[in-house]
């Protein structure tokens, strides 16, 4: 009675230990910059721009793929703006900025 209620502690412990330690070295490093301008987008997921939805066009900005935002159909001059100033205040992480034009 106790033998299988131990091997089965031990188990949990040992596959606990394994998920933890592979949580830490597996994690994804996600840069906060594409949550923001995503966000001053105008959330239509059309595709009008060549990304898929406006989630991959933000990081596509961000990465300094897209060289225009006005590829984002459905977006207006306040959004590009807004984008244009957060991206000036949040540079990359070497320190260069974001080159893009409306």
């Amino acid at each position: 009675m106790i033998a299988p209620l131990l091997t089965l502690s031990i188990m949990g412990l040992v596959l606990g230990l394994g998920l933890a330690y592979a949580a830490d070295k597996l994690k994804v490093e996600i840069d906060e910059r594409v949550e923001a301008v995503t966000n001053f987008l105008p959330g239509a997921n059309c595709g009008a721009c060549g990304y898929p939805g406006c989630a991959g066009f933000a990081e596509g900005i961000v990465n300094g793929e897209v060289e225009k935002l006005s590829a984002c159909k459905p977006g207006k001059d306040s959004n590009y703006d807004a984008i244009i100033e957060y991206l000036k205040d949040h540079p990359n992480p070497d320190g260069s900025f974001v080159k893009t034009n409306k």
